[in-house]
């Protein structure tokens, strides 16, 4: 890929495509119920809230990481998020600013491999796909928590039971 080819990726495909995703998570997220938050579906899973901040924390993680040419140690979830209102305040304040930082990059930026932990050694652009991807599976199994904890499981794709898709009226 030349340098040309990942700068017209990150502005015409992967920012766009990184901030819609967002407010479907955000959706996703949002709708979590306070009192519900240490709901696991198996023993082995993550609570809600631990799947929540996941979800918000690894887009940062993964932005963050090509803006910066290097992948540091993320740090545990802060003592101060006890809910998905504060998952979703953390994650407002730190993905708008992992995002400012990556709109900047150029071309030579996004074709330098970066080292994940030894597994990987991808040029930069490849990892806002690959984030891409592990939001939306991490958002699909926190949207699979929802209706078993009793709340409404918001639009992702299309419509949802709790949330039809309105078409535009025919003219």
């Amino acid at each position: 890929m030349t340098p040309d080819q990942a700068e017209f990726l990150l502005k015409e495909v992967y920012i766009p495509q990184i901030e819609n995703e967002r407010k479907t998570t955000r959706r996703v997220i949002e709708a979590v119920p306070v009192d519900k938050s240490d709901y696991k579906p198996d023993p082995t899973s993550k609570s809600a809230l631990q799947l929540a901040w996941h979800l918000a924390q690894s887009e940062c993680f993964f932005l963050s990481a090509v803006a910066s040419g290097k992948f540091e140690v993320p740090g545990p979830m802060p003592d101060s998020i006890k809910t998905s209102a504060d998952v979703l305040k953390w994650y407002d304040e730190n993905a708008s600013k992992a995002t400012a930082a990556l709109s900047g990059l150029k071309g030579a930026a996004l074709t330098t491999p970066i080292d994940f932990r030894g597994v990987f050694n991808f040029p930069a652009i490849v990892y806002l796909g690959l984030a891409n991807n592990h939001a939306i599976h991490h958002r699909g199994q926190l949207a699979t928590y929802l209706r078993p904890m009793g709340a409404k499981v918001p639009r992702i794709y299309g419509g949802s039971a709790d949330e039809p898709m309105q078409l535009p009226a025919q003219a």
